[in-house]
């Protein structure tokens, strides 16, 4: 492992030069500014507002402690060099790899809570108090798309986390939504989201129940929705879902329950972050599928596969 600090303090000085601007350009307060591009480094760097979240992935390394934090110190002085920022603004997680646990799990810290603006939209975000920060920055682009299709559509947000979807597509003039999350902590996030953002209650409800559940119960009452938003976890094992989540074994079911809430001209956007992830080949021959991760990751997340994200209609 090299510890030339000097290429990772030179790469985030040419990344901050153009992304900054753009991001101005932009109306954008959260963005990315680094993700892995030098291998020696395996870090995520964040830019919100003016407070920075650093996240280390697990690489599997092995360092002594106070090698490490040498290292860690290096990266941390590097950050505050090129974006002019202090220490005490910068947040360290470490993200292990995912082994079925929780997307959402607490670190233990409290953090503050503060707003960033997102093409004139306002979300409240917490760098320390979860591992994800409320709102997730590599789907702005699928949120603008919500934004511009939304006028006049009964629009259904399916595994919502704090509702960001919502607040694009009640923005962008749905005529009525569903929000649907099991976590009560994120559903209490998204209602804060909503007031931030002015939406009307009565016609934009939030809905505390577990997708699946969720979805043969709505078909039951004959609901029907023209954009439906599908973004799950790749697994979860929640004690309050009847069965653990894995994306790549449920996909079918979730897919099929959302269309059968899509109205016949309706589109489901799906999407998820499961690197290995594949669709069926039975959802291909069911719907018309179109693969739009292309548009939906942003120029900032142009060196990682992100997420994918698919357009699916009924045939």
């Amino acid at each position: 492992m090299s510890n030339d600090i000097g290429a990772f303090a030179n790469r985030l000085g040419k990344n901050i030069k153009h992304l900054r601007k753009w991001a101005q350009r932009q109306g954008l307060e959260a963005w990315r500014m680094y993700d892995r591009d030098i291998p020696q480094y395996p870090f995520a760097v964040d830019i919100y507002k003016d407070q920075v979240h650093l996240q280390e992935y697990d690489t599997g390394w092995l360092m002594q402690k106070a090698e490490y934090e040498e290292w860690l110190g290096g990266v941390i002085e590097a950050i505050e060099f090129v974006t002019g920022l202090p220490a005490d603004n910068i947040h360290v997680k470490r993200r292990a790899r995912q082994k079925g646990k929780e997307q959402y799990e607490k670190t233990g810290a409290e953090g503050t809570d503060f707003v960033i603006h997102e093409y004139g939209r306002a979300f409240w975000v917490n760098l320390d108090k979860y591992l994800d920060t409320g709102l997730f920055i590599d789907h702005r682009n699928t949120r603008k798309l919500i934004g511009n299709l939304a006028e006049g559509k009964r629009f259904l947000n399916l595994f919502a986390y704090t509702g960001s979807f919502t607040v694009y597509a009640a923005t962008g003039g749905a005529m009525l939504s569903e929000t649907v999350d099991l976590s009560n902590t994120y559903l209490q996030w998204a209602k804060r989201n909503f007031e931030l953002n002015g939406l009307d209650s009565l016609k934009h409800q939030i809905v505390r129940a577990d997708v699946f559940l969720y979805l043969q119960q709505a078909a039951e009452l004959n609901k029907q929705f023209d954009l439906i938003v599908m973004d799950p976890p790749s697994f979860s094992n929640s004690k309050k879902m009847r069965d653990i989540l894995d994306i790549q074994r449920d996909q079918e079911k979730l897919i099929d329950g959302a269309m059968h809430l899509l109205a016949p001209q309706g589109v489901l956007f799906f999407s998820n972050n499961l690197r290995s992830f594949t669709l069926n080949a039975g959802l291909l021959q069911r719907y018309i599928v179109r693969d739009i991760s292309g548009n939906t990751v942003p120029d900032d997340f142009r060196n990682t596969r992100i997420h994918q994200c698919w357009e699916i209609r009924h045939l």
